[in-house]
């Protein structure tokens, strides 16, 4: 019995120890959202019933008094946030509907969404990040709605994230739907994980990108791209 408590300790250590040796770095194990196969399984109504009794215990375990009138409500506030709001991108049928269109006016040079105002949330500590995405492709035969690349941007960052994924879940999923590789993402964020706790770093951010096709293999249309972010 002794021995087996002492195992259990150890890989218990052990695994503290990984942890904490991860720290913050920005790492993950690919680029779809770690999630079970049985996610979807339980409906909203009673993932927010039971998020709202585990945050309520949170809240017990901080000294918080929860007959107060500001603190009452907050359960079931973060509950629903949680589910509707900020981690709604977890569920596949908030994904948008897009619908592709001839290009008929067959304009062949770049479209370029930039400056699309995203919030989303840091898998390592739960607390925000936000900042701004831009998008570009060149039309293989198939046009998509502008609001549509805004809503993609907006459907992957509601969930937790780690930037790097987040920027390629983006750029495959634009990929995937027009039907071309020339796809080019590039994503500049604050995180809260540094500016709000640790170093506190208030000034710094994050950029990552994402190249497919001529934007990855040819300089000039890379340049091109990055020209258009600077006006």
């Amino acid at each position: 019995m002794k021995q087996r408590e002492t195992l259990s300790n150890t890989v218990d250590l052990e695994f503290t120890r990984s942890i904490e040796e991860i720290g913050d770095e920005h790492i993950g194990t690919s680029d779809q959202t770690p999630l079970r196969e049985d996610a979807f399984e339980m409906d909203d109504d009673l993932k927010m019933e039971l998020i709202e009794k585990h945050f309520r215990e949170i809240m017990n375990v901080l000294g918080l008094d929860l007959s107060d009138d500001s603190l009452r409500g907050t359960p079931k506030r973060v509950a629903k946030m949680y589910i509707k709001e900020i981690f709604s991108g977890l569920d596949p049928r908030n994904k948008p509907v897009v619908k592709l269109f001839e290009n008929k006016y067959k304009y062949k040079e770049m479209l370029v969404e930039k400056d699309i105002t995203f919030f989303s949330n840091c898998e390592h500590h739960f607390v925000p990040i936000y900042g701004k995405a831009h998008v570009a492709y060149i039309s293989n035969g198939n046009v998509i709605g502008l609001s549509k690349i805004n809503r993609i941007v907006q459907y992957f960052a509601k969930r937790p994230q780690v930037q790097e994924r987040l920027t390629m879940q983006i750029g495959n999923e634009l990929k995937e739907l027009l039907g071309t590789d020339d796809i080019a993402v590039i994503i500049d964020a604050h995180h809260m994980c540094v500016s709000s706790r640790g170093i506190q770093d208030v000034s710094s951010s994050t950029v990552t990108s994402f190249y497919g096709g001529k934007f990855e293999t040819d300089e000039q249309t890379r340049a091109e791209f990055m020209k258009y972010l600077s006006l």
